[in-house]
């Protein structure tokens, strides 16, 4: 598992341009959004739900909608991410990016007049879409426009941004409390970021390269499927990466997630009233264990740098693998499960960092934005099934939760075995064709 060594060379940052730190900016943002409005269900789910049932919000029947909301959210990003990764080849970066923000914002708003659970399904869906679809677009933009040594830092930054997503939805879950109506209303403001995009970003040159190659006939047609899947240099790499991010999503949606609902078992063990232990849990989860999940994230490029993408990979995998169940079983009081709940949150949810150094590594330019939302985001077929998988777990008369979000993070080896297969790609340059 050898990796090409790097000569020392000033900080990463030096040399970087306005208009590449402007990039990151933009992007960053498109993502802190994209979090928000994956987040924000999880945090008022229970809210909406007791009112769109009524009489039949029997706790059963809340989580079993949840995990269906959840599977419908998953199946939404797989086909936003797959479509827009393709459309960002085809069209360009930029307008890709303005319709999957535009997605995002416009259904997360009209959630606030949901009163089906129709409703709530296709809106889910509809803002699924635009939420992967932005990150392949975005991700392959980073990627595309910072130099090679400043590319996994800055792929890092980019990811390690959802942390405020995290902690907005948090804060609004918070602040509206049993009115959760409200708390989609605030997902029309990233429609404001369109504005910004269409103003600063343009494409890439690696991309405009292509597509004119593409036009005259002397390369490779942009966001060709046929070439992403069948042909052999990029198939293997794009199914890899598909089962890689499989691990990470579904491990986000049946461990770390869980960090909320471990805070909330633990402080009703000890008395607390209700309530006030689904307020207490929120925040465990929305600050103190997303506050770990951020420094992993932004750990994870520098690393990648130290040891190289594979090692990185199976450094985070196996730490969450031994970590997950001391996290659930060693605390015996609310404090000490605030002190490890960061921990799990570093190595648990750090890893998804990796997806947006790597993921656009291993691809060339007319194929970037296709193979980089492939892996992400058919990735999240697979992990609806372990969404499926961890409800039904969970479910199972007389299961501990502890017990089964420690089955849960048997996952982490799968992860490990699939790395095992990729290629390295620290000092190597972008590919072309």
């Amino acid at each position: 598992m050898s990796t090409p060594t790097e000569p020392a060379a000033a900080p990463w940052w030096s040399g970087v341009t306005r208009y590449q730190w402007l990039v990151l900016a933009i992007a960053s943002a498109g993502w802190v959004f994209d979090t928000f409005e994956g987040q924000i269900f999880n945090l008022t789910r229970r809210q909406m739900l007791e009112e769109i049932l009524g009489a039949g919000a029997t706790p059963a029947a809340i989580s079993q909608w949840g995990d269906i909301f959840l599977g419908i959210f998953l199946a939404g990003g797989t086909l936003g991410g797959i479509l827009f990764g393709w459309l960002g080849d085809v069209w360009g970066r930029r307008p890709a990016m303005i319709v999957t923000i535009l997605m995002y914002s416009v259904f997360s708003g009209l959630t606030y007049f949901a009163t089906e659970l129709w409703q709530v399904g296709v809106l889910r869906f509809l803002v699924a879409m635009g939420v992967g679809g932005e990150w392949a677009v975005a991700a392959a933009l980073v990627a595309e426009v910072f130099p090679a040594r400043a590319r996994a830092h800055a792929g890092g930054i980019f990811h390690s941004t959802s942390v405020l997503g995290t902690w907005l939805a948090a804060l609004a879950g918070l602040a509206v409390g049993a009115e959760w109506r409200w708390a989609y209303v605030l997902g029309v403001l990233p429609a404001l970021l369109v504005l910004w995009v269409r103003a600063a970003v343009h494409e890439p040159e690696s991309w405009r390269q292509a597509r004119a190659a593409a036009a005259t006939g002397d390369g490779r047609a942009l966001g060709s499927f046929r070439d992403l899947l069948l042909n052999p240099r990029w198939a293997g790499r794009a199914f890899l990466g598909m089962l890689l991010a499989a691990v990470g999503l579904g491990t986000f949606w049946g461990v770390a997630v869980a960090g909320q609902d471990l805070a909330r078992e633990m402080l009703l063990r000890a008395g607390t009233e209700s309530a006030a232990a689904a307020e207490q849990a929120k925040f465990a989860y929305g600050i103190v264990q997303t506050a770990g999940a951020g420094l992993g994230m932004l750990s994870f490029g520098p690393l990648c740098l130290r040891l190289g993408r594979r090692r990185t990979f199976i450094l985070f995998h196996l730490a969450a693998f031994l970590l997950v169940p001391v996290v659930c079983y060693l605390p015996r009081d609310y404090p000490t499960l605030l002190a490890l709940l960061p921990l799990m949150g570093f190595f648990v949810v750090g890893i998804h960092a990796g997806y947006a150094v790597y993921f656009p590594e291993l691809f060339p330019h007319h194929l970037r934005s296709s193979g980089t939302g492939f892996c992400f985001n058919a990735g999240r077929i697979l992990a609806a099934g372990v969404l499926l998988f961890s409800g039904w777990l969970k479910a199972l008369p007389g299961m501990d939760l502890r017990l089964a979000v420690s089955l849960l993070a048997t996952l982490f080896l799968a992860g490990i075995a699939v790395v095992w297969f990729l290629p390295e790609t620290r000092g190597q340059p972008l590919p072309e064709a």
